[in-house]
């Protein structure tokens, strides 16, 4: 379809879009309309659907079809008219059509909410505390540890019953004279100071003895004000370790001697600390450019986060098997506390994709056209088309600003993460060079798409080619059932 268009005002949040559609391609779609709109229509002498053109537009009128045509194709004409002039819409458009809709050309004006452009300084200076990267011998020791508990052996003690201990227990909810459901249990084996059933037990039962009898009052987070609870302490047992010699190596790892195994665990705690804390400190950076962003927030820009984090949601159901209204019944939600409780986290992505694309602009970093090639070249590879293919298939599917603003994007976190500077708790400087980060995929989703082999360029859609950082929110209820 063939447009010609022009931006004709422009504000910091708004421009003016003004169209006009090509005659010819027009006639062709209201042709397309009154197909349709003979199907519906019985005239003597004609089969539905075949009632000639002349015919229909003498019984109907002449603005019949041209009125289906463009409510058909108005929002293509809008699509190409937004792709041709670079806007980077954020909402719907205001459509106001400026012509005679009874012949002639069709022109039309579109009031489009765009995306605003921040100034942004301080972005070369940031500090940003982060836990130390460093492990440290307590860590090293409780990982070391955890690996011995494995073999270890379980000895009765007559002590008073310390944190790692473990104690047979009887132990029984009560509210209102009735058993409370799943805090109800005899001969239960608990060990002292993991938490797992409520956290006001480990206050009561370390100290204690065999033979004591514990009873306190707690809040139970499946119930309704307080529970009485009665603990009846019985046989402690504690966990004889196992010295760390070969022996113990070989039956936990592939090494034959402790040296060995100490050497690796050292390794991968420090690989994996690294990793841990140097993704915590890209984040971390990436919010406080976020923070930077002193403008109001559009709401478009808001409600179009919380929408990509529901159909996200969605697509998490579904690959369980479940359909959000399903889940929302089961759950007794709503669709609306969902959208609410989204909402601040939907806020603060907004205003960092404002600051990333803030700084990409301000050093010129949206104008490096080597990472764009680059990204071009081995997408291309992957998805196997050539470079010039995918770059004007991104272009007719409107994704191409998209996938220019999510490399911008990236490289303007990197920017700003190679010059932050990183603190531990302690005030003490971190070297960002000891952090492993991984790069993401710009965008994330491209691995998905080279995957299918089927893919034509014309295919491409939005979900495909846009930045896909998704906030995970683990789901802990608080269940603490025996």
């Amino acid at each position: 379809m063939s447009v010609d268009s022009k931006i004709t005002t422009q504000s910091e949040d708004k421009i003016k879009l003004s169209v006009v559609i090509d005659d010819e391609e027009f006639d062709h779609e209201v042709g397309e309309a009154l197909k349709r709109i003979s199907k519906n229509i019985k005239l003597p002498g004609f089969r539905p659907g075949k009632i000639p053109r002349k015919v229909l537009e003498a019984r109907l009128g002449p603005t019949a079809g041209r009125q289906d045509a463009l409510e058909h194709s108005l929002p293509t004409y809008y699509g190409r008219a937004l792709i041709e002039n670079e806007v980077d819409a954020i909402g719907p458009p205001e459509i106001e059509i400026t012509s005679d809709l009874t012949e002639g050309s069709v022109t039309f004006e579109a009031t489009v909410p765009i995306r605003p452009k921040p100034s942004i300084s301080g972005h070369d200076s940031l500090e940003i505390e982060i836990p130390s990267p460093i492990v440290t011998e307590d860590e090293f020791k409780a990982q070391l540890d955890s690996m011995r508990k494995h073999l270890a052996e379980l000895e009765e003690a007559e002590k008073p019953a310390e944190e790692g201990d473990l104690l047979t227990i009887d132990i029984e909810g009560v509210k209102d004279g009735e058993v409370v459901s799943g805090l109800s249990a005899s001969e239960y084996l608990y060990e002292v100071g993991s938490g797992t059933i409520l956290p006001e037990v480990d206050d009561f039962l370390i100290g204690s003895s065999k033979g004591d009898q514990v009873e306190f009052e707690a809040k139970h987070p499946a119930e309704e004000g307080q529970i009485s609870v009665s603990i009846k302490v019985g046989q402690l047992q504690v966990r004889i370790l196992p010295d760390v010699d070969d022996d113990f190596a070989s039956q936990v790892s592939e090494f034959k001697t402790a040296d060995e195994l100490l050497k690796d665990l050292r390794e991968r705690m420090e690989e994996t600390k690294s990793q841990q804390v140097g993704m915590m400190a890209r984040d971390l950076t990436a919010k406080a450019i976020g923070e930077l962003v002193e403008i109001e927030l559009p709401e478009e820009l808001v409600e179009n986060e919380i929408d990509r984090r529901i159909r996200d949601l969605e697509m998490r159901l579904n690959s369980q098997g479940l359909e959000l209204e399903k889940y929302l019944e089961v759950t007794g939600g709503a669709i609306e506390t969902i959208r609410e409780d989204f909402r601040t986290t939907a806020e603060i992505s907004a205003r960092i994709d404002l600051g990333l694309r803030a700084v990409a602009h301000v050093e010129y970093l949206d104008e490096e056209e080597e990472n764009f090639e680059n990204y071009l070249e081995n997408m291309a590879v992957q998805m196997q088309m050539k470079a010039e293919e995918l770059h004007d298939a991104l272009k007719t599917s409107g994704r191409l600003m998209d996938v220019r603003a999510d490399i911008a994007k990236e490289a303007a976190l990197q920017w700003v993460f190679d010059r932050v500077n990183l603190l531990d708790e302690d005030g003490n400087a971190v070297d960002s060079a000891i952090l492993e980060v991984k790069e993401p995929d710009i965008p994330d989703m491209t691995q998905k798409i080279s995957e299918n082999n089927d893919v034509e360029a014309e295919d491409l859609s939005e979900d495909d080619l846009m930045d896909d950082q998704v906030v995970d929110q683990e789901n802990n209820d608080g269940d603490n059932e025996l």
